[in-house]
């Protein structure tokens, strides 16, 4: 079984990504609905809730982990899962895959993510060493407001006002580093418009998911969600995400 964690419906864009894949590998998605957003809280904070997602994905049976969360750093995340035991070809983080896709293209790159992504500075530290060089913007509050509802103005305004400062043609594919950020690509295209290619690293990682699970992780295609708060926008993203597949949601404590 794959584990796959998010602080929330971010998540599920990687997850979606992950099934066209493995359409037949049972699946347990935890969404930490109530401890989001991630984006904001300390390396502390970060660490005990991974720890406590970990630990519950295992319980549930998980064998293999994604780390939907770009939040939660990869030295984060590779030290944590080291306590718990799993093997480097039974982990998959968010920022490996995405550099990979990128060596060797020629692509102006920018990145934008949430202050904790950016402050982590793992997405540059990976670039840097592929030799690219990345643009990176911040969008704080951006992933709460996709979680709980915000209305589109607020979140264009939000994308404008962090790219305002960024010169016009400095970049030519955006990378969304939050999970949150693909959910709303066309609020996106509204404010970059389309010359700008948007990337969405669930491509890379489920791609990634494709080489090191498949077929170890064949099954009969469950898949269960729970989340630690009940909520009607996560809801509507399964349901979005997900309109021809059988599923369960639990809340859990």
């Amino acid at each position: 079984m794959i584990g796959v964690f998010d602080s929330g419906s971010g998540g599920l864009t990687v997850l979606r990504a992950m099934r066209d894949k493995l359409p037949s590998s049972d699946i347990v998605y935890f969404g930490d609905i109530k401890n989001a957003p991630y984006g904001s809280r300390s390396q502390e904070e970060l660490s005990l809730l991974t720890i406590q997602a970990l630990t519950f994905l295992q319980k549930r049976g998980a064998r293999s982990i994604v780390s939907a969360c770009n939040s939660v750093s990869a030295s984060l995340a590779l030290s944590l899962f080291d306590m718990f035991s799993i093997e480097p070809q039974h982990l998959i983080e968010m920022v490996g895959p995405t550099a990979s896709y990128f060596r060797g293209s020629t692509a102006k790159l920018a990145l934008c993510a949430t202050p904790a992504t950016i402050r982590s500075s793992v997405y540059q530290n990976a670039f840097r060493m592929i030799g690219k060089d990345v643009v990176y913007e911040p969008i704080p509050d951006l992933a709460g407001a996709i979680e709980f509802g915000g209305s589109e103005s607020e979140m264009e305004a939000m994308i404008r006002a962090a790219f305002e400062s960024v010169p016009s043609g400095s970049f030519d594919a955006l990378i969304l580093g939050c999970t949150h950020y693909p959910l709303i690509a066309n609020v996106f295209k509204k404010v970059l418009g389309d010359d700008v290619v948007l990337f969405d690293p669930a491509i890379a990682v489920a791609e990634r998911v494709e080489d090191l699970f498949w077929p170890r992780e064949a099954g009969y295609g469950s898949m269960t969600f729970c989340i630690s708060k009940d909520s009607d926008h996560f809801r509507g993203f399964v349901k979005r995400l997900f309109p021809n597949e059988k599923y369960t949601i639990e809340v859990v404590e």
